[in-house]
């Protein structure tokens, strides 16, 4: 389903069961999987991939070249941008161009989550599984299972694939009270046990 309000360009691919609202701008060669919630008011660039059962929330803006794994969150007025030293002109005055930068892409992996009103720095990876705090500033790459929050932000716990905090069990060791994964901690990296 497509609003009838929704700007979807040529070039775009929408994955069967996907639903993109009201206002949105999906630009030509977007490719959104299926079974996707695409809300309000949200702009999608050119050549962004995103996984299936993605929900990107009311006001979301990603800029290319973003790519989303499967099940991301992307929260109300969360912004994933493309350049890490924006400029408007030229040393000379001139205006930029497409042709005078290099976009920065932004990777989300499977499962993570991106609070409101979050910003994600060009050339970032969030881990699976992560969740970023509403309203944080993430300019470096996230772990999988990371907490993070504040401006910048910085890892504040670890989270389950619920995206509750997990339970510490001493000795580096972790477990989600929801789902009884357990996991073990090295180097500041969380690893799921089997």
């Amino acid at each position: 389903m497509v609003a009838a309000t929704a700007t979807v360009e040529d070039g775009v691919v929408i994955g069967g069961g996907s639903a993109v609202w009201d206002l949105s701008t999906l630009r030509a060669g977007v490719r959104l999987g299926r079974g996707c919630i695409v809300g309000r008011n949200v702009f999608i660039d050119s050549g962004v991939v995103v996984g299936d059962h993605c929900k990107i929330q009311n006001n979301a803006l990603l800029f290319a070249p973003a790519t989303l794994g499967d099940g991301v969150f992307i929260g109300p007025a969360a912004v994933l941008t493309n350049d890490r030293n924006p400029r408007a002109v030229n040393p000379d005055g001139s205006r930029k161009s497409a042709h005078d930068w290099d976009a920065a892409g932004i990777t989300v992996e499977d499962g993570a989550s991106i609070g409101a009103g979050a910003t994600v720095v060009a050339g970032t990876r969030i881990g699976s599984w992560a969740l970023v705090a509403a309203g944080a500033v993430v300019a470096s790459d996230v772990a999988p299972y990371a907490l993070v929050a504040g401006v910048p932000s910085r890892r504040i716990g670890w989270v389950g694939r619920t995206g509750k905090r997990l339970v510490d069990e001493g000795a580096a060791c972790w477990t989600c009270a929801d789902t009884g994964d357990h996991f073990v901690e090295a180097d500041e990296v969380l690893h799921r046990v089997d």
